[in-house]
């Protein structure tokens, strides 16, 4: 807790709130295995995640903020949250919940790409850019030496891929349209936006046979736990700590999801897994805005948090939505 500079009670939400994301990839799996379709899968967890904001949204009185965006509110809703959860779901088919973990993690480095490339607002720091090569090198060590299965893998890998994308295309745009907007009314709109688009696509998936015990508890747990629950508990970070210091929550869930599937689901973990995590998380940390150390006994200028990163968090979590964001 000292380490990273919160309370104790402010460093176990934030570690409760890592394992609760962090699972969300095992339960992904769970349900798979069990033969729901990737479509299904994404269509009850959004469906599930409404049921429980909308509701908070009401009871908070925040939902009038929402009047005259309907439109940023619905390509948020399928930027961030439907087409990634979906991409995330395919994935898993084709690869490990713990290799989608890691992957998911590089979204900072899009959201830094973006800011870059379009805003003209963003610093190309040494660090930054520095930290974009080291992703990149991650990324790139996990789809072609630790995926494993050929191109089928391979493929699953992109996907997850195409999802971070998705997530720091999401920072990017809420941070620009949606801006001083209440957060809670804003994911819980994009949470009922995402479950009606992909509504249909689930009932024409739905199982033939009702899912096992265990497929419908992890579904439920998706959408009640790792996505309601979980960002009223991340709110509760926020304004205790800071949208830097909750933001620490996309960097620790990997180390979860990496666990879970090891330990829950007897999933590899390789030397490569274990580097492609660290060049990722440090990658997705520089490119954040994170700093390297200070050298001679330079005193580093604090900094604030870079708005695209911080903002994708504040959407919904380190899948944006679950986690916030699959």
């Amino acid at each position: 807790a000292k380490l990273i500079g919160v309370s104790r009670r402010s460093a176990g939400m934030l570690l409760t709130l890592s394992a609760i994301w962090g699972s969300s990839y095992l339960f992904i799996e769970v349900a798979l295995d069990d033969g729901v379709s990737p479509w299904a899968v994404v269509s009850a967890r959004t469906t599930l995640a409404a049921l429980v904001l909308m509701p908070l949204a009401a009871h908070l009185g925040v939902l009038p903020s929402l009047r005259g965006r309907l439109g940023p509110v619905t390509v948020l809703a399928l930027v961030q949250v439907a087409a990634p959860l979906t991409l995330i779901a395919l994935g898993e088919e084709r690869i490990s919940s713990s290799l989608a973990g890691i992957l998911v993690a590089s979204a900072p480095i899009f959201t830094f790409l973006l800011a870059f490339a379009f805003s003209g607002e963003q610093r190309a720091g040494t660090s930054s850019l520095l930290g974009v090569a080291i992703g990149i090198v991650g990324v790139g060590m996990l789809l072609g030496v630790d995926a494993g299965g050929g191109t089928d893998a391979v493929v699953g890998g992109l996907f997850i891929v195409l999802a971070a994308f998705g997530y720091g295309v999401g920072g990017w745009y809420l941070e620009r349209n949606l801006a001083g907007g209440e957060p809670v009314a804003t994911v819980a709109g994009t949470q009922l936006v995402a479950a009606l688009v992909t509504l249909p696509l689930g009932l024409v998936h739905a199982p033939g046979a009702p899912p096992s015990g265990e497929a419908l508890a992890s579904l439920v747990t998706l959408g009640v736990v790792c996505t309601g629950a979980a960002f009223v508990l991340f709110h509760a970070l926020v304004a205790s700590d800071g949208p830097a210091k909750a933001s620490l929550v996309g960097y620790i869930a990997p180390i979860f999801s990496v666990t879970y599937g090891a330990t829950l689901l007897g999933e590899s973990f390789t030397v490569f897994t274990a580097g492609g995590l660290v060049l990722i998380l440090g990658g997705s940390w520089l490119a954040a805005g994170g700093e390297l150390p200070a050298r001679g006994g330079d005193v580093a200028a604090a900094r604030e948090p870079h708005g695209g990163a911080d903002a994708a968090l504040l959407q919904g979590g380190p899948e944006g939505g679950d986690r916030v964001a699959a």
